[in-house]
């Protein structure tokens, strides 16, 4: 009997601090048994997110962003600075080593396989990038300015960024996929200059040539996460003491600015 993974496909845009509240709080709700949640999200409104570690004053110019309707929050994962909009964004949470492996780097490229399956099934050929250049580690740019390793490319160009937690054996992975192109607001939003090298990204739509919308995008991308494993999804909604739980944990962490600018938990 094949596995059976639970689906979320949020029917509506939710602001950025539920977003992040959600993908932890389904992080922190796996239990010893073997248990696997996938999310389909979008944003409400434009948002800046943080990986955990970084230096809100280093990568992100906070006075643009409040000036001009983009929000800011800080993920629970690693990576770079993400601009989320006009995208569809991924979640995958799980306990399961036996699908995923032990480790962050199997579990990632799993994954990206995955994920390059849903894409194949958009008529897109993908592959995962090589190796990561060395720039870009050092370096303050954007998540989008080039492909790391196993991250996903078309024609040379990001066309997936994303980032993981782990503890133990439950990890939570989480990245983002442009429908369509917005370098002109990331620009800014990253302090990124005229003078600073071209970023190298796509969109769904630019790489399809036509309009790619959120509900064709996470159909498709269900069905190449389904078929890497061969799974069966059961479609998950929140309840009401789900739904308290997260409001919860938006106040108490992702709404605070302790944690949004200087990573710290309230």
């Amino acid at each position: 009997m094949n596995a059976i993974w639970n689906l979320i496909i949020d029917p509506v845009p939710t602001p950025g601090d539920w977003n992040m509240a959600v993908d932890e709080y389904l992080f922190r709700s796996l239990a010893d048994a073997l248990d696997t949640f996938v999310r389909f999200y979008r944003w409400e409104r434009p948002t800046a997110s943080l990986g955990f570690g970084q230096t809100t004053s280093r990568v992100i110019d906070l006075d643009f962003c409040r000036s001009h309707g983009v929000d800011v929050v800080r993920r629970p994962t690693g990576g770079k600075l993400v601009l989320h909009h006009r995208e569809i964004t991924y979640a995958v949470v799980s306990s399961d080593v036996e699908a995923f492996t032990a480790t962050l780097g199997g579990s990632y490229k799993l994954i990206s396989r995955g994920l390059v399956n849903g894409l194949e099934r958009l008529g897109l050929r993908a592959a995962l990038a090589a190796q990561t250049p060395p720039d870009y580690v050092k370096g303050i740019m954007p998540c989008f300015s080039q492909p790391a390793e196993n991250e996903i490319e078309i024609d040379g160009r990001k066309i997936i960024g994303s980032a993981q937690k782990r503890v133990g054996n439950r990890f939570l992975q989480h990245g983002s996929i442009p429908l369509e192109g917005d370098v002109g607001l990331l620009g800014p939003v990253a302090r990124w200059t005229d003078k600073a090298p071209r970023l190298r990204m796509t969109s769904l739509s630019e790489a399809l040539g036509r309009p790619v919308g959120y509900e064709e995008a996470a159909e498709a991308l269900a069905a190449g996460l389904a078929g890497q494993w061969g799974i069966t999804f059961r479609p998950r909604t929140f309840g009401p003491e789900d739904r308290a739980a997260i409001e919860a944990l938006r106040i108490r962490k992702y709404a605070t600015d302790a944690w949004t600018f200087e990573g710290r938990e309230s």
